[in-house]
This record gives structure tokens, C-alpha cells and sequence, in this order.
């Protein structure tokens, strides 16, 4: 995968047709409403410098595509006509699913970047592929009642590991055990449905970016904290970094000790062998994974300075501070965003604790980024995986046929 663009610009090239500046017209209205919510016909036609009747005409081109509402508006009365508020159109929805060993969720997603219905299926154990495929199948089916009168874009899935995204292949999950696995072909068989892949911390970030606390210009890192491991992504002036083969951002096999265990990668000592979920959980006698059980079993260990839960803990922020100072030495980030369970050691710990264990780094305007957790909570990895079902329409909205 090349990197990939998820701003909100719309250059029109030299030579464009008439068509081709209407089709970027109405991508930049789509995603200023996309991204930014909802905006007054007025509003966009003072962001994309167009005149009101050229707007008018786009807003009901793509009300026509159910990609956009409009609605009375809301706001404060004016002098002069009332102007409608256009918004982005939960009418127009994907489907999202994110695999991990423990569980499986599948939600639908409207083009809001709303979570409209989620569901939550425990493995017994780590499904194989053909397992993992009839699962999404069976729930996407029982979605089928609650999206009536929707349309389905596709099925986005977020991978906790290596994937090709130009075939829908998945080349290595390991804690998953899945390994040139053609996902998106099998999960179209079994659905009818178009699929696109994504690694997942890749869909996190593209998620924080778009919705969440990476909203803005400059570097942004963003780590995640799963049952599968450590994985990263990067965003630099709203373009996803995905490297030469789609794999940047895998900070999990960050070298943090050179004593520590032996990781799936062949090297020792990663970040994601020393600091991981299920230790944490064995450290604080946790066998329930639900998110607040963790918060709270996390907070009353930390209370304790004896306790084997804090001692644990000040472990796996001693390898994360590591971690944390290469990255921000070599970025130099506006912003780092943690997710999972990493989002809530930050908040039980705070950023000044978590700050003592990355220093010392560079000086410099930005040798202290923000360290700030999710803004989209669990949820983000699925927002994420419906932006890429997504993406193709705000790039051309005229792929979506007028209903």
C-alpha cells in the first residue's frame, strides 16, 4: 500500500473536464461534512470558495446519492433567508470488523463516523480463517434488520497484523496464526459484499486523524495496545505513512531490553513481548478482559506500591518509555495518541508519571508531544475500518449511484 492521502484538500489539475472538477467539487464538500460535521449551505460556500447556486447544486447532488442530509437549520436566526444544515448521511453506512484472539467485533458504521449497531462475539478460542469468516458472515446477516433502508459501501476489516491491501490478503497475523490468508476474497464469497483490509493500527490512526485526538496538522504517532500485541501507525500533515510496502509503523518490534523474551519476529526483547496485556492481566489475577474491570483492577493496584500489579505496571511503563523516546527522537511528533489498554495505563498513571519514563529526549520546540489517550475510545479501530470502505467515495462520490 502506498502511503495514503486522508485529507480534506481537492486540487483541480491542468486539463480537468467539467466532469472531473464537478467529481472534486463534490469530494470536497463531502469530506468538509464528513470530517467536520455539520455545516450551513452559507458555511461551505465560504470553505470551498464556491458560489451558493454551484453549492446548492452539489448538496443535492449528493443528497441524491444518500450521502448527505439536509435539514432545517438549527442555529442562530439570521437576517435573511434561513440557510439548511447539511450533514453527512448515516443512510450511507459500512460495515467494520476488527478479528482479535479473544474476540471478534463487527459494527455499522454510518458515513458520520457514528457507530450505529455493534456486536461483540467471544471466542471460545483462536478462530481459524474459515472459522473467522463464517462469523462475520452470520453477524453481518443478523445486521441486515437494523440497516433497512440503508446502503452497505462494503465490509472494512482491521487485521492485527501485515496485510496487502490490493488484494485483500492478510500475509502474516501471527497471534492470530493466519498467514497468506485471502480474506477479503473469502469474506465476499460468503457475503456479496465489497471488502477491503487494513491493518488495524493503521485504522486506528486514520480514525484518530479523521474523528479523534489526532484532528490537525503535523506528526501524529498513534499506538495500540491489543490482545494481539503492540502495533503503530503514523500520520505527518493528515497522510497516513504506510511505508514502501504498507508495513511503517510497526513500533511493536521496537527493541526495548536486550534480557527479555524471545518475540514471533526472531529478535528479543521487542516491545510487544514486554509489554502486553495478558501479563498485566496475570499480574492483577484478572480473568475478565472487559475494558472497565481492567480500569479499575489498574487503579486499585496502583494504590498499592507493594502490590505485584504495580510493580508490574512500573515494568511495562519502564519498556514503554523506552520505546517512546526513540520514537519521539526520530519523529519529532506533535502528538502521540495511545489506544487499548496503553490509553488506559496513561490515564490511571497520568502524563506527568508516564513523561518521568520517556526522559530523556532531544531538545527542542517539540521535545515534550502531547501524550494523550484515545478520543474514540474502543471504538476507534472500527471507525477506522469504515473509513476505508469510505474512502473511495469521498474521493468520488459519483461511484455511489443516485437512489
Amino acid at each position: 500500500m502506498a502511503d495514503g492521502a486522508i485529507s480534506d484538500a481537492t486540487t483541480i489539475t491542468l486539463g480537468a473536464t467539467i466532469d472531473d472538477v464537478r467529481r472534486q467539487n463534490l469530494s470536497q464538500v463531502l469530506r468538509l461534512v464528513h470530517r467536520d460535521g455539520p455545516h450551513s449551505r452559507s458555511d461551505l460556500t465560504r470553505a470551498t470558495g464556491l458560489n451558493r447556486s454551484t453549492v446548492g447544486g452539489l448538496v443535492l447532488e449528493l443528497s441524491h446519492r444518500g450521502l448527505v442530509d439536509e435539514n432545517d437549520s438549527t442555529g442562530p436566526r439570521r437576517v435573511g433567508r434561513p440557510s439548511p444544515t447539511v450533514s453527512a448521511s448515516d443512510q450511507t453506512t459500512a460495515i467494520a470488523v476488527n478479528p482479535e484472539i479473544d474476540a471478534i467485533d463487527v459494527a455499522l458504521v454510518g458515513l458520520s463516523g457514528a457507530v450505529l449497531q455493534r456486536v461483540r462475539y467471544r471466542n471460545e478460542r483462536v478462530p481459524t480463517v474459515s472459522e473467522f469468516v463464517n462469523i462475520v458472515s452470520a453477524l453481518t446477516a443478523g445486521m441486515r434488520p437494523y440497516g433497512s433502508g440503508r446502503q452497505a459501501l462494503g465490509i472494512g476489516v482491521a487485521i492485527p497484523g501485515l496485510v496487502r491491501e490490493a488484494d485483500g490478503t492478510v500475509i502474516l497475523a501471527p497471534h492470530l496464526g493466519w498467514q497468506d490468508a485471502p480474506i477479503g476474497r473469502m469474506i465476499t464469497d460468503a457475503t456479496g459484499y465489497d471488502v477491503v483490509i487494513g491493518n488495524d493500527a493503521n485504522c486506528g490512526v486514520i480514525a484518530e486523524n479523521t474523528f479523534g485526538a489526532g484532528r490537525g496538522d503535523g506528526v501524529v504517532i498513534y499506538l495500540n495496545g491489543g490482545a494481539s500485541g503492540i502495533g503503530g501507525g503514523i500520520v505527518i500533515n493528515n497522510r497516513l505513512i504506510a511505508g514502501e510496502g504498507g508495513n511503517a509503523g510497526e513500533f511493536g518490534h521496537t527493541v526495548v531490553t536486550s534480557v527479555g523474551r524471545r518475540c514471533h519476529c526472531g529478535s528479543t526483547g521487542c516491545l510487544e513481548t514486554e509489554v502486553r496485556r495478558e501479563r498485566l492481566l496475570s499480574a492483577l489475577s484478572l480473568m475478565n478482559t472487559e475494558p472497565d474491570d481492567l480500569l479499575v483492577a489498574m487503579e486499585l493496584a496502583w494504590l498499592d506500591r507493594r502490590s505485584v500489579g504495580r510493580r508490574e505496571m512500573e515494568r511495562q511503563l519502564s519498556h514503554l518509555g523506552v520505546a517512546l523516546r526513540s520514537i519521539i527522537n526520530v519523529f519529532n511528533p506533535r502528538r502521540v495518541i495511545l489506544g487499548g489498554y496503553l490509553a488506559q495505563l496513561l490515564a490511571v498513571v497520568g502524563e506527568h508519571e508516564l513523561r518521568g519514563w520517556i526522559a530523556p529526549t532531544l531538545p527542542g520546540a517539540s521535545a515534550e508531544p502531547d501524550l494523550v489517550g484515545t478520543g474514540l475510545a474502543d471504538a476507534l479501530l472500527l471507525i477506522g475500518a469504515a473509513e476505508l470502505v469510505f474512502a473511495p467515495a469521498l474521493e468520488d462520490p459519483t461511484r455511489v449511484a443516485e437512489r
